[in-house]
């Protein structure tokens, strides 16, 4: 299949030997690639809608220096990963407790949780519902967490859930978001032929309650993309920094939602380093 050697020419990017392992959960197979030495601190990672794990291959061989890391194909998305078990994903409690399950099935107690886009609204919601199985929350320019999405950024991603192919579509829509930088080919690739995969209904994101955001005691950075066109960046900062005093919020210079994490990941990096060491 096309699309799984597209997934493994991606995934043989990653700088580090990767361990792939599949953990059976009650909503089917999660496919988590795994590396970095056995005894260290778990961090797991969860990718942006369609980008699959092996989208952090920029970030993993700095990461693995002091990491254990689980970087997963989510259930409810494009990836190795078969929702096939007695359960459907069907909403926002659902995936909660598939991350639930997965942690459990990884034997994970607590782990530290990074996550871009929808990504980051999955880790953001998984430390409100479970904050002591979340030692550190990293969100790189998390959608819906702390701002709503722009009505441009909508309208141009319409395309995108219209029948036919959607490969060329894709295209269109990440030049006009990232100003036409130069997104990794391989990657790109693979997310073109993940966007013309059978899909299933996605659990369409919320915006936390406030009361529940200024609740929360997990150290959290909060990585917001300066050009990013998913939503306004200057409000996502202010309102990350009025509901969550006590977190880390900063703005990556340059970069917008779609060229996190693979564009300017050294400025990641060293961010992430810097807060989870």
């Amino acid at each position: 299949m096309k699309f799984d050697e597209s997934y493994s020419v991606v995934l043989a990017k990653w700088p580090v030997p990767v361990e792939p392992t599949d953990v059976s959960t009650p909503f089917g197979t999660t496919r988590v690639n795994v590396c970095g030495p056995a005894s260290a601190p778990p961090l797991m990672l969860l990718h942006g809608g369609g980008s699959t794990s092996t989208v952090w291959f920029a970030n993993v061989g700095n990461l693995v220096e002091h990491h254990r890391i689980f970087a997963v194909d989510q259930i409810n998305d494009a990836g190795l990963s078969v929702a096939s078990g007695p359960r459907p994903v069907r909403s926002r409690h659902d995936l909660m407790a598939w991350l639930d399950a997965l942690l459990t099935g990884l034997g994970l107690e607590t782990v530290r949780l990074g996550g871009h886009s929808y990504g980051g609204w999955l880790a953001l919601n998984y430390a409100l519902d479970f904050p002591d199985r979340v030692s550190h929350l990293a969100l790189l320019d998390p959608t819906l967490c702390f701002a709503g999405m722009r009505l441009s950024y909508r309208l141009h991603a319409v395309p995108l859930f219209l029948p036919g192919p959607r490969a060329s579509r894709l295209r269109a829509f990440l030049r006009w978001e990232t100003g036409d930088a130069a997104l990794d080919p391989d990657w790109l690739e693979l997310a073109c032929l993940s966007a013309d995969l059978p899909r299933t209904p996605i659990v369409m994101p919320a915006l936390p309650a406030p009361q529940r955001l200024r609740a929360l005691e997990v150290p959290t950075l909060v990585l917001v993309a300066e050009k990013s066109r998913s939503h306004d960046p200057a409000r996502v900062v202010a309102n990350a920094r009025t509901l969550l005093p006590n977190a880390i919020v900063e703005m990556l210079p340059g970069a917008t939602h779609h060229t996190i994490p693979t564009v300017g990941a050294a400025d990641i990096n060293l961010a992430l380093a810097r807060f989870l060491e």
